[in-house]
């Protein structure tokens, strides 16, 4: 049912004078009402009491039509500039498996990026609420792997044997540019990551141009050292060979013990 309009306008005004303030919003001052009527028909306007609490009451010359819509479209550009704020509740066990976090967390993430506030709460079970830290853990944990995405208004608090800490969507979220600063993070650390490898690479050519280097130098002092050895081994063999060597004797120096001397001959 719409809501019923109780603005006075026109003849609906019963008051005896009132304060005029004409189409150009200029003060025209106090005035009978029946002479402000008229003279807002003879400007083909009406006649709106725009401050019925005032002493007269003050009246304005105007398109009561386009007033209104100029009212309505006020308001609904205040209500659209207003942000409802909507509080979600996700609920964790302290000694939740690993697959059972990554639902709950990918709840409170669809929550965030919604611009609404998630409560998180740790519920303990009979001797679990002599182990806060288990909790605490959790809470921490949660709040760093969507530290992009959130902000945290309350740190977490025992209540009970329930644990508590609330979340706000982060500045990034809520003014829409979260996409855009983790995709230049992204971009970030790819650079970063592509100049350690590139430093890397130019650390292992310079490694090996110092190798190669180092046994270029080296090869000479290794040929040198192998010719003092082969000259080490000939020495050494001559000083092995014997001094003195019997020579075997020529046919000529043959001689034999069963010759018989030549007789000479007689005189």
């Amino acid at each position: 049912m719409p809501e019923r309009d109780n603005t006075r306008i026109n003849e609906r005004i019963r008051v005896p004078e009132v304060r005029l303030i004409d189409e150009t919003g200029t003060q025209v001052g106090v005035m009978r009402t029946d002479e402000a009527l008229r003279y807002a028909q003879g400007k083909d306007l009406d006649l709106v009491e725009v401050a019925p609490e005032a002493k007269p009451p003050v009246c304005r010359v105007l398109d009561y039509s386009k007033y209104k819509y100029e009212q309505a479209q006020k308001v609904k550009a205040a209500k659209k500039h207003q942000q409802q704020i909507t509080i979600r509740e996700i609920k964790f066990r302290p000694k939740i498996a690993e697959h059972d976090y990554a639902t709950k967390k990918g709840h409170v993430e669809r929550f965030l990026r919604h611009k609404d506030k998630v409560k998180i709460t740790i519920m303990f079970r009979g001797r679990e609420v002599t182990h806060p830290e288990r909790g605490v853990m959790i809470l921490d944990r949660l709040a760093e792997d969507l530290s992009a995405l959130c902000q945290i208004e309350q740190r977490p608090i025992q209540d009970g044997r329930n644990m508590t800490m609330l979340l706000g969507p982060s500045k990034a979220v809520l003014a829409g540019t979260l996409d855009e600063e983790m995709a230049a993070a992204a971009a970030a650390e790819e650079a970063l990551r592509a100049a350690e490898a590139e430093d890397e690479a130019i650390a292992a050519s310079e490694a090996a141009a110092r190798g190669e280097a180092a046994q270029a130098a080296a090869q000479p002092e290794a040929d040198d050292a192998g010719f003092d050895a082969e000259e080490a081994d000939v020495a050494a063999a001559e000083s092995e060979a014997p001094d003195d060597v019997d020579e075997a004797p020529g046919p000529e120096a043959e001689t034999t013990s069963d010759a018989e001397p030549e007789e000479e001959p007689a005189s």
